[in-house]
């Protein structure tokens, strides 16, 4: 049996700008950070003649193009790795469609797991390379690039993101105690909603496909809020973060009249009104999680519990994609 795991993500800064439409065009940058929670895919050998696989439905095939899942079926294509009794299952510990990267670290999951089946080594920059050519160049998804690349490399990581493609990407220069006092004082809450992020991204990268003046300077001034909260981050000014958080999503929902809704702004400013410094929603918005900085938590996790949201406490995964058992 082989068993990969590879981490969901937050988005620290910049996010939006690593979709092929504006990079394109203008580079984008952003900042990520892995969580201590996971997509992980086992694979194995059964004593049947057809695939089996495993995830939110079952499929039982003979042949790679009746697999249904489309990431499955091209991540077999992509490997060279024929069906005959093999059995993929894939978990989660958070559910798909909750802004925290789930699709691209399923698809390195799966990738790495597939390279382990046939003893190949692979670079994680290799890994994130072939998880976007599946999910942006074969399977057509208006998205980016960050949640592969995030969970490949793992750890709190910049990356650059190129007119000709290609991704620049080194570790964000945080010292110990800030990256500890950062990590005790972001909180994750669960709105209770999940969406389709390819429904709402969609709708930016039309935009800045046409080159609508509106999206691209908006798009321009998020680029420079990840440089702003990089730079807050590595001189250890977390006050400064929070504030920038503030700024982003206040910016991020000019974007979309669906990034966000009645409710979520009720439950964003409760929480700055219960001590939280800053805040905004992960991921590309209209449901999933609400992320805040307070240094004052015992006052924000009782209104939000009471709020009727739920907390998922993390920790950073310095580890990225990795096999687990083999």
């Amino acid at each position: 049996m082989i068993m990969t795991r590879s981490p969901l993500r937050i988005s620290l800064g910049g996010g939006g700008t690593d979709l092929p439409s504006y990079y394109q065009k203008h580079t984008g940058f952003l900042v990520a950070a892995a969580i201590d929670k996971h997509v992980c895919i086992t694979l194995h050998h059964t004593f049947t003649p057809e695939l089996i696989i495993k995830y939110s439905k079952l499929e039982r095939v003979t042949n790679v193009d009746e697999v249904q899942h489309p990431i499955i079926r091209e991540a077999l294509r992509l490997t060279g790795v024929g069906p005959e009794g093999l059995e993929i299952t894939s978990m989660a510990d958070i559910p798909a469609g909750t802004g925290l990267g789930s699709s691209g670290s399923f698809t390195t999951a799966l990738l790495k797991a597939l390279h382990a089946y046939k003893k190949n080594l692979v670079h994680p920059r290799e890994l994130a390379e072939q998880a976007c050519q599946i999910e942006l160049d074969r399977l057509k998804e208006p998205i980016g690039k960050q949640d592969q690349y995030i969970a490949a490399f793992g750890g709190l990581t910049c990356f650059q993101f190129l007119p000709n493609g290609h991704v620049e990407a080194w570790p964000l220069k945080i010292s110990a105690e800030t990256l500890y006092n950062l990590e005790d004082n972001l909180l994750l809450f669960f709105t209770g909603y999940s969406r389709s992020a390819s429904t709402i991204l969609k709708e930016q990268d039309d935009k800045s496909k046409q080159r609508d003046p509106s999206m691209v300077d908006n798009l321009h001034f998020i680029k420079e809020l990840g440089y702003q909260s990089a730079e807050a981050l590595e001189s250890g000014d977390l006050i400064r973060f929070a504030d920038l958080m503030n700024v982003h999503w206040e910016h991020k929902k000019k974007r979309s009249g669906s990034m966000s809704n009645g409710r979520i702004d009720e439950w964003y400013e409760l929480a700055k009104a219960n001590g939280a410094l800053g805040g905004k929603l992960i991921g590309a918005g209209g449901g999933g999680f609400l992320m805040f900085y307070a240094e004052e938590k015992v006052c924000l996790r009782r209104a939000l519990a009471e709020a009727g949201l739920r907390e998922v406490r993390f920790r950073f995964d310095f580890e990225g994609t990795k096999v687990v058992l083999q």
